[in-house]
């Protein structure tokens, strides 16, 4: 059968970020307020699950995050090519936090407890308080522990906080472990809010040891974060959107940037070091709030943190943020400078085997195509294992620096959940439409694995396009052999 006639006038999708940039880091969704997790050699983001919200003529509303109940979760080896780990149920009837109103702003460690690690994430009930849940995994199942707010109003130090929320969390190097957390400007004091918070948490990491103790923190506004470098802490902040010239000619920045303070301890004090990261307005045009997370992964430090760069490409301008990463230099004393914010802002790192499974929700670039729950304890929780789904005529998928070795791939395998649907997927290098190495025909019922030899090989270290004609038909995992 001649498969290529399926292609013919097959109109490709559009990639909204573009096929050879890395950010947005994804397209099937948005994800703000992004912080990181370096575990097991793979770095994993959480989110805040930026969704459309509808009104009730079916009218996209603007995003005002009060819907906003669960956390989107996704992963990477090399920096570029990610996987969809879908959303974490966390707050009201559907979430593991029945108590708690909202999710945003997610913070997360790891400890071993018993012997065996355990994840913590922490997350905003809007701006009332702080929860968090428990989990053996990085992407769950995660459960309520504690049953209350970890952070509450009538806690000492904390009901004088204006928005008392967005956390950062640290576990330091003797294993103890910190959050920072606090915001919001109280009238007249846009200079020295007061509203920053610190504190040790128990070893249990859902307790605190002591009263939180204030930050004084030049202009504050939100989004604390937290790195460590050289035996220094350095704590991080978005600044308010008060910032007269006064204070500009005093600290160097402006309003809604990403700020850094210096300290010999975890707890403080901190003193005013530097601007880091300026407000998205300045590099795409439309601005909002300004969110962050610096971590190291591999040797190389990044910072992640969103934009509506996505919605803009998109035409929809309804502030619904998605998440970037770009790669920087920490200087020998600890300085940083200004960090660009840019569509390929860093290189990748490793790169997916060629011959292991990969599975269908892993990709760097798509279009079209979306990701859903794979298995019975994806679909109970939302999260874990996805597929690609969404197929459609002319959608595609990228895997970016896919590595062959020094072997030849003759043969490309898909567990395809067919749906009763058939259809053909296009392998080719370099773009959608690039050079063809084969054809894979899906055909069968359920799930089933279709394999085809490709009419010429791959080796070496290549951008690997699946274009798809037919519709209905879903994937579960791929493989070159």
């Amino acid at each position: 059968m001649d498969y290529a006639k399926r292609f013919d006038g097959l109109k490709i999708a559009k990639s909204y970020k573009g096929t050879e940039n890395c950010n947005p880091i994804f397209e099937q969704h948005y994800g703000a307020d992004p912080y990181a997790l370096v575990y097991d050699d793979t770095l994993y983001l959480y989110m805040t699950a930026d969704a459309y919200d509808y009104d009730e003529k079916g009218e996209l509303k603007e995003n005002n995050y009060g819907y906003i109940r669960s956390i989107y979760v996704v992963s990477t080896k090399d920096m570029v090519n990610f996987t969809d780990h879908g959303e974490i149920m966390v707050a009201g009837e559907g979430g593991a936090a029945k108590w708690a109103h909202n999710s945003w702003a997610p913070a997360i460690a790891w400890k071993e407890v018993d012997g065996k690690p355990k994840f913590f994430l922490y997350f905003a009930d809007n701006g009332g308080g702080i929860g968090v849940l428990c989990a053996d995994s990085p992407v769950g199942p995660f459960r309520d522990e504690l049953g209350h707010g970890l952070i509450r109003r009538d806690m000492e130090n904390c009901g004088n906080v204006e928005w008392l929320f967005d956390p950062a969390v640290f576990v330091d190097d003797d294993g103890k472990a910190y959050i920072y957390f606090g915001g919001g400007v109280p009238k007249g004091k846009a200079a020295r809010p007061g509203t920053g918070r610190c504190a040790q948490l128990g070893d249990d990491m859902m307790s605190l040891v002591d009263v939180p103790t204030t930050i004084d923190v030049p202009y504050l506004f939100e989004d604390s974060g937290i790195h460590k470098y050289n035996g220094k802490y350095y704590y991080s902040y978005c600044s308010n959107f008060n910032v007269d010239e006064e204070g500009t000619k005093e600290f160097g920045f402006v309003n809604g940037e990403i700020c850094v303070m210096e300290s010999d301890s975890p707890l403080g004090p901190f003193t005013y070091k530097e601007r880091i990261l300026r407000n998205p307005e300045y590099y795409w045009g439309v601005g909002g709030n300004n969110h962050h997370a610096v971590f190291c992964f591999r040797d190389q430090w990044y910072i992640c943190y969103h934009s509506r760069m996505l919605e803009k490409e998109q035409g929809i301008l309804k502030n619904y943020r998605s998440t970037s990463i770009d790669a920087f230099t920490m200087g020998a004393d600890g300085s940083i400078g200004d960090i660009p914010q840019t569509r390929n802002g860093r290189k990748q790192s490793g790169a997916l085997d060629a011959f292991s499974p990969i599975n269908g929700a892993t990709f760097a670039v798509m279009g079209g195509v979306d990701t859903a729950p794979a298995d019975e304890e994806s679909k109970k929780y939302r999260c874990g294992k996805l597929l690609l789904t969404g197929i459609d005529d002319g959608d595609f998928v990228k895997l970016q620096g896919l590595d062959f070795g020094s072997r030849e791939a003759t043969v490309i395998k898909a567990t395809v959940r067919t749906n009763g649907k058939e259809g053909v997927i296009r392998v080719s290098t370099g773009a959608p439409d690039g050079d063809v190495a084969g054809y894979l025909p899906v055909s069968g019922e359920g799930d089933c694995v279709c394999e085809a030899k490709l009419d010429k090989a791959i080796s070496g270290q290549q951008d690997v396009y699946f274009t798809f004609a037919g519709e209905g038909y879903e994937i579960l995992d791929w493989c070159f052999a």
